[in-house]
């Protein structure tokens, strides 16, 4: 039989430097962090400073279950590095600037927006779906008719 190489996807990997969503019952829930130093098996030590004052997560010890990872990575971080070295590496890296180009942060603004919605506004988005349906319906009728 032929070689199988098993290799792990690289892009979820709990490590120094991976960007985390905290969320669960924590103060600090829907905010961005940085894995800064592994604890154990279950546990890290993050910290977010972030350039909105609003979003700043302070230096804690947190649950990995209570974090999702996310496709963002500072590079080449040390182990247990300072707030402020952190705080210049998360500039350098653009962290904030990233995360709101991300689907994964434009789908969360999205929710948070329908969320918020009045009863009239809910009716208004529904009014525009089938609007769009029926526009997108007649052009696929035009299509067919002229193939």
């Amino acid at each position: 039989m032929g070689d199988a190489t098993i290799e792990s996807p690289e892009w979820r990997k709990v490590e120094v430097g991976r960007i985390v969503l905290v969320q669960g019952e924590s103060p600090y829930a829907g905010r961005l962090a940085a894995i800064v130093e592994i604890i154990d098996h279950k546990r890290a030590l993050i910290d977010g400073p972030s350039a909105d004052p609003k979003l700043v997560v302070p230096r804690q010890a947190i649950n990995l279950t209570d974090v999702l990872l996310a496709d963002l990575k500072l590079e080449k971080l040390p182990r247990a590095v300072r707030t402020g070295t952190l705080k210049s590496a998360w500039e350098k890296g653009e962290i904030d600037a990233k995360w709101k180009d991300s689907k994964w942060a434009k789908r969360k603004d999205q929710t948070e927006r329908r969320k918020a919605l009045t009863d009239f506004e809910r009716f208004k988005v529904m009014r525009l779906k089938k609007q769009r349906r029926f526009e997108e319906r007649k052009a696929l009728a035009k299509v067919k008719a002229s193939a």
